[in-house]
């Protein structure tokens, strides 16, 4: 089965670092569009990082210059490093995989904290 699980997570102070990390299994992941979201309760989830098949990126606009998303082929990884955090980057963080047949897989999260 399908299975995306996530680490990385945790709390740091605004101005640090975090990087996240997806071990992705029981999918072709050379082929999955691997992305990163953010859930913050009372708001929607939204896309933090994407990155194709091919390598192309895509990032909201309150993260770019700060996130870079990025994957290992090889590992079946897929990372996201987060630089210059916000508290308003405070978040739980899922690593969502889709694949070429149109399945859509999600981790379990881990949560960020961002204290001011």
């Amino acid at each position: 089965q399908v299975q995306l699980v996530e680490s990385g997570g945790g709390l740091v102070q605004a101005g640090g670092s975090l990087r996240l990390s997806c071990a992705a299994s029981g999918i072709i992941f050379s082929d999955a569009a691997m992305g990163w979201y953010r859930h913050t309760p009372g708001k929607q989830r939204e896309l933090v990082a994407l990155i194709t098949s091919g390598g192309s990126t895509n990032y909201a606009d309150s993260v770019k210059g700060r996130f870079t998303i990025s994957r290992d082929n090889a590992a079946n990884m897929v990372y996201v490093q987060m630089n210059s955090l916000k508290p308003e980057d405070t978040a739980v963080y899922y690593c969502n995989a889709v694949v070429f047949a149109g399945g859509s897989y999600w981790g379990q999260g881990t949560q960020v904290t961002v204290s001011s």
